[in-house]
């Protein structure tokens, strides 16, 4: 399989033309017999797990989308793994409306609200004389681990790594790392309290 991939990526033409096999040209949604006769035999739905029906799902066979043992992914979200795997782990839930562009990895019992965007994916603007959809495309990965809470019309950017059992207020656009055990809140998003183990409490940042 690895061969066979190799010697697409190192053919121009072959590699357009399986690429136009997929995906409709100046589209991201792959051609339903992709998603119909490829998808369900190549990427990995856990136990129980459930993708609702009105949910998009631009699913990929050359990256990897894994969707956990009893997670479930709500209706009118849009998946995409176009440019970079997407990892779900176990009893995740992503709510409503969620818009999750790969490179991302989402650890277990994680809840995502309404209305999030996360997409490992950016575009260059070094060139001023290209429209920017003829621009590079960037990737760097974003992880949310585990047992986190991301609220509703949060945004994470391309990047960034938000730790264990974390809290993203609802609204904050988190641009930076954030460290395991805090509440963040804001735009760009700071950290306002951490867990202290010593004192059994949150504790509020100055």
């Amino acid at each position: 399989m690895s061969s066979i991939k190799e010697k697409i990526k190192g053919n121009k033409k072959l590699k357009g033309f399986v690429h136009w096999l997929i995906i409709p040209s100046y589209q991201a949604r792959p051609r339903k017999w992709v998603s119909w006769f490829v998808n369900p035999f190549y990427h990995k739905i856990g136990k129980n797990a459930v993708v609702r029906r009105r949910t998009r799902m631009d699913v990929l066979p050359f990256n990897r989308f894994e969707l956990g043992n009893f997670s479930t992914i709500e209706d009118f979200c849009t998946i995409n793994n176009g440019v970079g795997d997407v990892i779900i782990g176990n009893e995740t839930r992503i709510g409503m409306g969620n818009v999750i562009i790969g490179p991302v990895t989402i650890g277990n019992s994680v809840i995502f609200a309404q209305n999030i965007v996360m997409s490992g994916l950016n575009h260059s603007y070094e060139d001023v004389t290209l429209s920017i959809d003829k621009q590079k495309v960037t990737t760097a990965p974003i992880v949310v681990e585990d047992e986190c809470w991301i609220g509703a019309n949060a945004v994470l950017t391309a990047g960034v790594t938000v730790g264990k059992h974390s809290v993203i207020a609802a609204g904050a656009v988190v641009t930076k790392d954030i460290p395991p055990f805090s509440v963040a809140v804001g735009n760009p998003a700071r950290v306002i309290k951490k867990y202290d183990f010593d004192k059994k409490e949150w504790v509020r940042v100055s």
